[in-house]
């Protein structure tokens, strides 16, 4: 049996401007370099295998954290938004007909205009998941993770997550194949100051 941590990058301008990301590729801010700095993954994640998106967020993320880069794999890039990239969600719920919704109401089939479903992220991470050998600490997003934590949960993105989504935290799953299951709790990553 195979564990997979999911570690979700540091923030971005965007990420606290309430803009959507997608796949376009945002640098962490220097307030999250700053705070990232003062983390690092906690045995025995720190020697697992290092995975990252390849967007610049997540690697940079990787290597804060872990002291080292991570292998990139595409399959991790954050979930295709199309034309809702760089806007706020807030604005699009405001917008009558623009067809953006909480993600309590997406189902398997959501898709922004030009943008993915969680089925076809899916089926693009399902490959990867597969050939993992062994333990190994993915840093990705939110997207990515939603979709690994919603298989793991079974949840079908039909009423409140089962999950709710930090920062600085690993979200374990064990991998079987291709079956997922979500371990119960989340662990922080080891803050610098908890050593002192």
């Amino acid at each position: 049996m195979i564990r997979l941590a999911l570690l979700r990058h540091g923030h971005t301008e965007w990420n606290r401007a309430g803009r959507i990301q997608g796949r376009t590729d945002i640098p962490l801010d220097d307030q999250a370099r700053a705070e990232l700095a003062r983390f690092f993954l906690p045995p025995p994640w720190d020697t697992a295998e290092l995975w990252s998106s390849p967007l610049q967020r997540a690697t940079e993320t990787a290597h804060i954290v872990a002291g080292r880069h991570a292998r990139t794999t595409p399959a991790l890039t954050e979930m295709d938004w199309g034309e809702w990239e760089g806007q706020r969600g807030t604005d699009l719920l405001a917008q009558p007909g623009s067809g953006f919704r909480h993600i309590e109401d997406w189902g398997w089939t959501y898709r922004a205009p030009g943008g993915e479903t969680p089925a076809e992220v899916w089926a693009r991470l399902r490959p990867w998941v597969g050939r993992l050998e062994r333990n190994a600490v993915a840093v990705c997003h939110i997207g990515i993770m939603r979709v690994l934590l919603a298989r793991a949960h079974g949840w079908d993105f039909d009423g409140p997550a089962p999950f709710r989504i930090k920062r600085n935290r690993l979200y374990l799953l064990t991998v079987d194949g291709d079956a997922l299951a979500a371990e119960p709790d989340p662990l922080p990553l080891v803050w610098l100051e908890d050593l002192a």
